[in-house]
């Protein structure tokens, strides 16, 4: 047993081959400058800094303040992709005003530099405003610590590195690891998975707030709604790990059917839109369906009618559907499965079985 366990710890230390490299941030500009260095611009879209927070950085460069490492993968041209650490070089590049479609960083007053406010890396319009040449070399001269996954790595590592890091302890939700994932290692199912999570209907239907848009939970919601209409749950895995297989599997799985998945999802939630719009999702309380959106309620109504849609005789039968949807929630395996004190990994292996048999016509 001792011997496997040996084995397999140093199969993967393998597959991770890396090198430690300490820049100074004028080298790195100059990267980006001659294309060396590679930001895909899905990932801007995806993780954006506030004003503030880039300040913060700048004023830690300023200060001396360590920062942490950016990590880079290496291709077999020696091109450089960042796969960690994207907000710090693109809010860098942005204060040299070399970050392609983005305006100069203006700073502002911070705590321990008030007197920061309104400076700029280049200010013809105000000269008084712009960061002294001796600031400047040594923003320049800084350091930044670079680990480099070396091409001869195993293909996977970028993203297994991405995603390690940005799981847990984190800013970014899980959905938003997932989502840059995707992005690494397939961008075209990225972009089949992001255009069904923006269908107007499923969107209507969710009544998320902004915040939860902002952290891609809509898209986590289309990921569960994919994994529990299309696969088997392992009640022995978390519901986050069990989403994290299943986002594997739609990138690189050669026989998933996508045709099938994008007309089931849109027939689904066309359905529920019309029927009930942005209370699909909230609890019938004898007379109407108020509340706040139910985690519950998504997975016991979106995959039961999924799973029985194409049997009813559209919209002739809108009616009952609508009927099973406010009997629902009188229902004890619902009441059961979705009450206080229940999480997503007990739940879903009682609530989803028993939706599908609800729903059947």
């Amino acid at each position: 047993m001792a011997t496997n366990i040996l084995q397999q710890i140093e199969d993967k230390r393998t597959s991770f081959k890396t090198d430690n490299y300490a820049m100074s941030i004028g080298e790195l500009v100059n990267l980006y400058e001659n294309n060396e260095i590679i930001i895909r611009p899905e990932y801007q879209r995806l993780f954006r800094w506030t004003h503030g927070q880039k300040v913060k950085l700048i004023e830690s460069i300023i200060l001396g303040i360590p920062i942490p490492s950016v990590f880079v993968y290496q291709d077999e041209n020696g091109i450089w992709e960042l796969v960690d650490g994207l907000q710090r070089v693109s809010t860098i590049l942005q204060l040299f005003g070399v970050l392609a479609d983005e305006e100069p960083l203006v700073l502002e007053g911070t705590k321990y530099i008030p007197d920061l406010e309104g400076y700029k890396w280049e200010n013809v319009e105000d000269p008084e405003k712009e960061i002294p040449a001796s600031i400047k070399l040594a923003i320049k001269r800084s350091k930044i610590n670079l680990t480099i996954i070396l091409n001869e790595s195993d293909k996977r590592a970028k993203f297994e590195v991405f995603q390690r890091l940005n799981t847990g302890g984190s800013n970014a939700s899980n959905q938003e690891v997932r989502n840059n994932v995707m992005l690494m290692v397939n961008p075209q199912r990225y972009s089949w998975f992001n255009n069904l999570a923006s269908n107007v209907d499923f969107v209507e239907t969710l009544s998320l707030s902004d915040r939860l848009f902002d952290e891609q939970y809509h898209m986590e919601l289309c990921l569960r709604f994919i994994a529990l209409t299309k696969y088997d749950y392992n009640h022995k895995k978390d519901v986050g790990d069990f989403l994290d297989d299943i986002n594997e599997d739609i990138l690189n799985n050669l026989n998933f059917n996508f045709t099938e998945v994008k007309e089931n999802f849109e027939l689904t939630f066309s359905t529920l839109n019309r029927l009930l719009g942005d209370k699909s999702f909230k609890k019938y309380n004898g007379t109407d369906f108020k509340g706040k959106f139910l985690e519950s309620a998504f997975e016991a109504v979106a995959v039961g009618l999924s799973h029985n849609i194409a049997s009813y005789n559209l919209p002739a039968e809108d009616a009952i559907i609508t009927g099973k949807i406010e009997q629902l929630y009188v229902q004890p395996e619902y009441i059961q499965t979705s009450g206080s004190g229940t999480n997503a990994k007990s739940r879903i292996p009682k609530l989803v079985p028993f939706a599908k048999q609800f729903f059947a016509k």
